[in-house]
C-alpha cells in the first residue's frame, strides 16, 4: 500500500475567500477664524441635525463625544475601478472653523491588494478629490454668513483614507480566523495597502513592520492597523463608526493645527520685517497683532481639546494616542508652542522698548518743566 499523502496544514494567518467592506475618504478643511453660534437648520437644502455615535457592545453607557452639527447628502452613482458604487457623503460643521467631509465607498475585493487600487479613487466621469473640494467649496460660500474672519481661500486639504473590512473573517473553508493571527499571516500586503504600493514583492520586511506595528485588538474579531496615510479596521459593520470618529477628529486636529502653523509663519515674518527697520505700522499696531495671536491661540486651545473629549473608553483613547502619534500631533504643537514663545518674547521686547520710550518722555517732559521754571525764575518772571 503507498503510503497516504500529506495534507499541509492552513496557516493560522490564511487568505479570506472574500473581502468586503467599505473604504471611508476623510477630509479636513480650516475654512474660518471661528463660527458665530447662530444654529445652521439647512445647508445644500439639507436638514441640519446633531451628529450621534452609535454605541457598540464595548462603550460604557454614557459616551463623552463632541457633537457636531451634520448633514447627510444625497448618495451618488459612480464606476468605481470594479464596477458600479453607491457613493455616501456627509458633511460635519465644527465650531473651531472647520469642515470634515467623509465619503464611503463600499467594496468587494478578493485580496487586499486589489484595495490599492482605491487610494486616489477615481471614477468614469472625475477624481473623488475634485469632487470633494468641488463640495468643500459650495459648502464654504453656503456657510459664509456664519463665518467669523473666513479664510481668503481654501487651503489643501487634509486626507485620511481608512480601510473597513467586516468581520468575522473566515478562511476559504468556512474557518474563523483570528485577527491578529490573520494579521501575522498578511502583514506584507497590509502594509502595501497602507503605503499605496502595488508591487508587494519591493517592500521590505522593515518597512512591512513599521507600517503595521502600531495596530490594537479588543475582540479575537476586531483589529485597528494605523499608519501615516491610511489605517486599516476590522470590525463588524455596527461598530466601525465609533472608531471612524476618533480617526476624524484627529485628522480635522491636524488640520487646524497646520493652519495656525501657517498664521503664526506669516505673523513671524511680518514682525521679523518690523524690527528689520522695513516697518510699515506703527508699533501700537504691531503690539496689537500680537496680543491677538497669543489669546487667538489660547482659545484655538482650548476649542480644540474639548472636540476630543471622549474619555470613558479606554480602546477608543488608545486608537486616539497611536493615531495622534502617527500624525505627531505633539510636534506640531511643540513648533506652534515655540513658535507661540517666540512671538510671544517680540511682544515683551517691544512692550519694554515702548515703555523705555514713554519713560524717556516722560523725563525729558520733566527736564524741560524743570529748565522752564528756572528760566522764568531767571529772568524774573515768576514772582
Amino acid at each position: 500500500m503507498e503510503p497516504a499523502a500529506k495534507t499541509t496544514p492552513e496557516p493560522s494567518g490564511g487568505r479570506m475567500a472574500r473581502y468586503s467592506g467599505e473604504v471611508v475618504y476623510i477630509y479636513a478643511f480650516d475654512v474660518a477664524y471661528d463660527l458665530s453660534r447662530k444654529p445652521i437648520t439647512e445647508l445644500l437644502g439639507r436638514p441640519v441635525a446633531q451628529f450621534v455615535v452609535d454605541s457598540s457592545k464595548r462603550s460604557p453607557r454614557h459616551l463623552f463625544f463632541y457633537k457636531p452639527q451634520m448633514v447627510r447628502l444625497p448618495p451618488l452613482e459612480r464606476i468605481g475601478p470594479h464596477g458600479p458604487v453607491r457613493v455616501e457623503r456627509v458633511v460635519k460643521i465644527l465650531p473651531v472653523g472647520a469642515i470634515s467631509i467623509t465619503i464611503r465607498v463600499p467594496f468587494s475585493v478578493a485580496k487586499v491588494e486589489d484595495l490599492v487600487d482605491y487610494h486616489d479613487l477615481e471614477f468614469s466621469n472625475g477624481v473623488l478629490q475634485e469632487e470633494v473640494r468641488h463640495l468643500a467649496e459650495e459648502l464654504r460660500r453656503e456657510l459664509a454668513p456664519y463665518f467669523v474672519r473666513p479664510v481668503p481661500h481654501l487651503a489643501p486639504e487634509e486626507a485620511y483614507t481608512v480601510f473597513c473590512i467586516q468581520s468575522p473573517l473566515t478562511s476559504g473553508e468556512g474557518k474563523p480566523l483570528s485577527c491578529e493571527k490573520w494579521l501575522a499571516g498578511q502583514r506584507r500586503e497590509v502594509a502595501s495597502l497602507l503605503t499605496q504600493e502595488p508591487d508587494i514583492d519591493h517592500l521590505s520586511k522593515q518597512e512591512a513592520e513599521e507600517s503595521t506595528h502600531r495596530y490594537l485588538s479588543y475582540y479575537e474579531n476586531d483589529l485597528v492597523v494605523v499608519d501615516w496615510d491610511a489605517a486599516l479596521i476590522i470590525d463588524e459593520p455596527g461598530h466601525f463608526d465609533e472608531t471612524l470618529y476618533v480617526m476624524e477628529l484627529a485628522n480635522l486636529q491636524l488640520a487646524e493645527l497646520e493652519a495656525y502653523d501657517r498664521i503664526l509663519d506669516d505673523a513671524l515674518e511680518r514682525s521679523y520685517r518690523d524690527l528689520s527697520g522695513q516697518r510699515a505700522r506703527t508699533r501700537r499696531d504691531i503690539l496689537r497683532e500680537l496680543r491677538d495671536i497669543r489669546i487667538d491661540l489660547a482659545r484655538f486651545n482650548d476649542e480644540l481639546s474639548n472636540i476630543t473629549k471622549f474619555f470613558g473608553d479606554w480602546h477608543l483613547a488608545r486608537i486616539y494616542e497611536n493615531v495622534c502619534a502617527r500624525f505627531h500631533l505633539a510636534d506640531w504643537h511643540g513648533s506652534i508652542n515655540r513658535k507661540l514663545g517666540t512671538l510671544d518674547d517680540i511682544y515683551q521686547l517691544l512692550k519694554q522698548d515702548q515703555d523705555t520710550r514713554w519713560m524717556l518722555i516722560l523725563e525729558c517732559t520733566i527736564v524741560l518743566l524743570f529748565i522752564i521754571d528756572l528760566i522764568m525764575l531767571f529772568l524774573g518772571l515768576k514772582k
